[in-house]
């Protein structure tokens, strides 16, 4: 019995790290993606027609998204072409860039929207830099520890200057307020530092700093303790703070099995606020019905599978932390927005990466995949050119070459 559940197992661990093919990572990561990406658009274009109609025209935003949509699937397909070892000659110029736009957001370039200031508007176009901070963080931390690989046993070595740059992008995020991203950067910068190998005493206590700090900032605003008290099931504050997360939950719950038909929603007709933004699972689970939202949740694991193939199958210190960095933000994020909506954690602002109206974000969700797609695309490299070597081994005595 023993011997059967071990041959399961590692067949199933074979499964995983796809043990045989190189290639399917790659196929993978680019499905689920473009899967996302495409209900992603039509439930944003579902979610805000109501709310249009009187304004720009309920078609208005597939114009905005879809257009985002396109102009980040050609620079992940694009970023893909790239060799690792162009993604880290530019890291150093990501990082800077990506400071010096969250430095623009408080000046008059910036604007806060909903009691966060995390945009920069320029003429008619708007950009949200913290979310630009998530990949050249991941890039940056990645070629850093990677060009510091022979020297992670020492503490300060793994730190400095990783800890200290990604405390201040952290810092400038949380001075706009929007707590949400601020747990999803910290997220990535655990997941860099764990994929490393750095001692889990040392991050466990971090973590442990981290959550008294959060808790602070909560404590220390008045919006963020209602929404605490929300989710406790206080609802009885002036603001009525259950008021979104009920309406979402009743969106869910008459969503059934096979929904009520796209476009057929009833709580985003001004029930629901933000329901193409952070609440826009609701409004997919309400007209596309439990089958449709475990689709989502099982094109999520999908892209799991294949960004963990690619960070366990690298034999590149860069390539593993970075995948690992992109994976934890991506999935990570995921799992906070699906939590958040469903009550397993407060509402905290965080939108569902693809799914979420957001062009900034959803372009930087798709240039990340687009790094990532880079190292599966140098893996399938090596691959095929080790295949096309021809053996140097020296026959044995008396046998024929």
């Amino acid at each position: 019995m023993t011997s059967t559940r071990q041959r399961w197992w590692h067949r199933l661990w074979g499964w995983l790290e796809g043990a045989q093919a190189s290639r399917t990572s790659y196929f993978l990561i680019v499905a689920s993606t473009l899967a996302l990406t495409a209900i992603g658009v039509i439930m944003v274009l579902s979610a805000s027609s109501v709310e249009n109609i009187g304004g720009q025209g309920s078609y208005a935003s597939l114009t905005s998204q879809g257009v985002y949509a396109v102009v980040g699937l050609v620079m992940m397909f694009w970023l893909s072409r790239w060799r690792p070892d162009t993604l880290r000659r530019y890291s150093w110029i990501l990082v800077i860039a990506a400071i010096v736009l969250l430095v623009l957001v408080f000046t008059p370039l910036g604007r806060e929207i909903n009691g966060n200031r995390n945009w920069i508007f320029i003429g008619g176009f708007s950009f949200q830099p913290s979310e630009a901070a998530k990949l050249a963080l991941a890039v940056w931390g990645a070629h850093i520890l990677a060009v510091k690989e022979r020297l992670l046993t020492s503490f300060w070595h793994t730190v400095i200057p990783l800890v200290p740059v990604g405390g201040l992008i952290v810092l400038l995020v949380l001075l706009g307020k929007d707590l949400g991203t601020v747990l999803v950067l910290l997220t990535v910068l655990a997941a860099l530092l764990f994929t490393s190998g750095f001692r889990l005493r040392y991050l466990f206590a971090g973590g442990a700093v981290g959550l008294v700090a959060v808790a602070a900032a909560t404590l220390t605003s008045e919006n963020r303790r209602v929404r605490i008290d929300a989710w406790m099931g206080q609802c009885d504050h002036v603001t009525d703070p259950c008021y979104q997360y009920e309406h979402g939950i009743y969106a869910l719950a008459t969503g059934g099995w096979w929904g009520a038909g796209l476009g057929q929603s009833r709580q985003k007709w001004s029930y629901i606020p933000e329901a193409e933004n952070d609440f826009i699972f609701t409004i997919l689970g309400e007209e596309l019905g439990l089958i449709g939202a475990l689709l989502v949740i099982g094109l999520f694991v999908a892209l799991t599978i294949g960004l963990f193939r690619v960070a366990y199958r690298a034999d590149n210190l860069f390539v593993r932390v970075c995948t690992g960095a992109i994976m934890a933000w991506l999935i990570g994020q995921a799992f906070l927005n699906i939590a958040m909506v469903t009550g397993l954690l407060p509402v905290i602002g965080v939108p569902l990466p693809f799914i979420s109206a957001g062009g900034s974000a959803l372009m930087m969700a798709l240039m990340a995949v687009g790094v990532v797609l880079s190292f599966a695309r140098e893996e399938r490299r090596r691959a095929l050119e080790s295949e096309s070597t021809p053996s140097t081994t020296t026959p044995k005595k008396g046998t024929v070459a």
